[in-house]
């Protein structure tokens, strides 16, 4: 059985005085709701930014000097950069298991065995390296 989800028209004047209210200070975006049971978080802020003046939302304003503005865009592309070469060693990596999987495979090899007596030998190698 479906329930019928009920919905609420609201009138242009109605609209207008809880804007009022508002810009006016006497109530908060959350305090109307709950004076007048209005549900859902976004509608009276859509209201506020459909209808409303220009002070009624609180603004973020960030000063920045342009060498900072540099400095955002620079991170953002080295960021970038870096989600590139993790995707490109993750499938790389991926390559080369799917590719060991299928020569153990075609010789009739374990690839546990193989790949516990690769990690011995690199575990030598970075020892002797660790020595120099």
């Amino acid at each position: 059985m479906q329930t019928k989800k009920i919905i609420i028209r609201y009138s242009e004047a109605f609209k207008q005085q809880i804007i009022q209210e508002i810009e006016s200070g006497s109530l908060t975006r959350a305090q109307v709701s709950r004076k007048y049971g209005i549900t859902g978080g976004a509608t009276v802020t859509g209201w506020v930014k459909k209808f409303g003046r220009f002070g009624a939302l609180p603004k973020i304003i960030r000063v920045e000097k342009p060498n900072e503005r540099d400095q955002i865009q620079t991170l953002k592309a080295e960021i970038q950069r870096l989600k590139q070469a993790i995707a490109d060693e993750v499938l790389d990596r991926k390559i080369a298991e799917s590719t060991l999987e299928v020569i153990c495979e075609q010789r009739g090899l374990d690839i546990e065995e193989i790949k516990k007596k690769a990690g011995s030998i690199l575990a030598k190698k970075q020892n002797l390296k660790g020595k120099k």
